[in-house]
């Protein structure tokens, strides 16, 4: 393997070159360069793990280290009475899973969907702890963390407290990828992914956008995390295109926009996608308990100085929000909603006026109560309190440097903002008690929160005045 010469090229001119994980890390700094050399370096964009299937050295490797799983277990699409599992087999194979005396399965993963697969496991206790076991040709899978355990939301209705992770900007950096064992230890039910997942900027190459979730996927501390908590994932500029990228409104064109979200769904486990396969985008909605989560997808329809969503995905989150009879309502976005953006707002929602205000003026006319907003791309951890007069605050919350080194300034607008070091957000929901609080925390790389990071709101704060 060209080990030496991969470091130092440029990795085909994207925007950052590519950190390769040291040689003696166990097991990924060995099977890295057979995906950098044999699928990143390909010159032909269906490349994929269907490369390596004859390549004697490398399926050595699989037999010597007794791999047999090389992505996952990944949950999502929680429900208080099921849980999707996604995984990434070695090799074609059977996959079951085990809950209890219950087994689910087993399905077959081929080269066609690059050894990916979801079982559904059902008949769950709500808000409850669930033990598993993942099993490859019926014997347990290999690598996996030694907990496979995750709990199952709480009912719309329960008075519980529960909490959710979020962040954004997450390039694969291997000193820092600890950070996802410091979000399985705050036990979240759910990780939100808010874009800038693993940066790729190489739109029209699906074979380096490939390898970019293997090396993630495989890294023993990421399946800490995903093994244990739900995953939902958005993408923005870095992950759909380039930097500050726009797809256009054409569902087709650029030709490279559907190859993308192709290769982007199925390396996440996302619940279905509102637009169907007449328009794709990685647009959806979920509940955990009785918070409503709407993510939008700011790249795929984007049109330059037009449109952030497109008419369609824009008349979709109308809809959605709405009808939301949660109490939290909760709009994800991949880059920042406020007025005080970076930029001059031209990435932003406020470079998008005329939508974000179509959305904002429907809260206010229609009395929606509960109502805040999540973003990232900026690589920092802060809060706004948006000019717009919805009936109540509106607040954004913005985290977006989980494993990133570089740092963008603090914002001066911003009730607070922070920028040292790496970090995520936390969303504590306390519906134990008759008004409601959501509590944001800036959890860091060392697991500590700091109290001047943190900001508590409640239902009654954030519902309009009755006339």
């Amino acid at each position: 393997m060209r080990l030496f010469s991969l470091l130092l090229l440029p990795t085909l001119g994207i925007a950052k070159p590519l950190l390769l994980t040291p040689a003696d890390f166990p097991i990924l700094g060995k099977i890295e360069p057979f995906w950098v050399e044999e699928i990143y370096q390909s010159k032909d964009s269906s490349t994929c793990l269907q490369e390596l299937a004859t390549h004697p050295a490398y399926q050595n490797l699989l037999k010597k280290h007794q791999i047999t799983l090389l992505g996952g277990p990944t949950l999502g699409q929680l429900t208080p009475t099921s849980a999707a599992v996604w995984f990434r087999t070695a090799r074609p194979a059977s996959v079951s899973i085990r809950v209890g005396d219950k087994t689910f399965g087993p399905i077959k993963t081929t080269f066609k969907t690059d050894l990916t697969g979801t079982l559904t496991l059902t008949g769950l206790r709500p808000f409850s702890e669930h033990h598993y076991q993942i099993l490859v040709d019926g014997q347990p899978a290999s690598p996996t963390p030694k907990q496979l355990t995750f709990t199952t939301p709480p009912p719309a209705q329960a008075r519980e407290k529960f909490s959710i992770a979020f962040g954004a900007c997450s390039r694969f950096v291997p000193e820092r990828e600890s950070i996802w064992e410091i979000v399985a230890k705050q036990n979240p039910i759910a990780y939100l992914t808010l874009g800038d997942n693993v940066y790729i900027d190489q739109p029209e190459d699906q074979q380096i956008q490939r390898v970019h979730y293997y090396r993630r996927q495989f890294h023993p501390s990421y399946r800490v995390m995903t093994a244990s908590t739900g995953i939902y994932s958005i993408w923005d500029d870095h992950d759909f295109g380039k930097d500050d990228s726009a797809g256009g409104p054409k569902i087709t064109k650029p030709s490279w926009k559907q190859k993308n979200f192709n290769v982007f769904s199925q390396n996440w486990n996302n619940p279905p996608y509102a637009g169907g396969e007449k328009l794709p985008g990685c647009f959806y909605d979920f509940t955990l308990g009785d918070v409503h989560f709407i993510m939008t997808d700011g790249r795929y329809y984007r049109d330059q100085g037009v449109s952030m969503l497109g008419p369609d995905q824009q008349a979709w989150l109308l809809r959605t929000l709405s009808s939301s009879k949660s109490t939290f309502k909760v709009l994800c976005s991949g880059t920042l909603w406020t007025e005080h953006a970076d930029k001059g707002g031209r990435d932003s929602w406020w470079g998008y006026q005329k939508d974000r205000d179509e959305i904002f003026s429907m809260i206010r006319d229609q009395k929606i109560s509960g109502v805040f907003l999540l973003s990232g791309d900026r690589h920092r951890h802060e809060m706004f309190r948006l000019g717009f007069d919805v009936g109540y605050p509106l607040y954004e919350f913005e985290t977006a440097k989980v494993t990133n080194i570089h740092t963008h300034p603090a914002n001066p607008h911003a009730l607070f903002s922070y920028n040292k070091g790496n970090f995520f957000g936390m969303l504590d929901f306390d519906f134990s008690i008759n008004d409601p609080t959501v509590r944001y925390r800036c959890i860091t790389e060392s697991g500590k929160s700091p109290k001047h990071l943190q900001f508590t709101t409640s239902l009654s704060k954030l519902t309009p005045p009755k006339k």
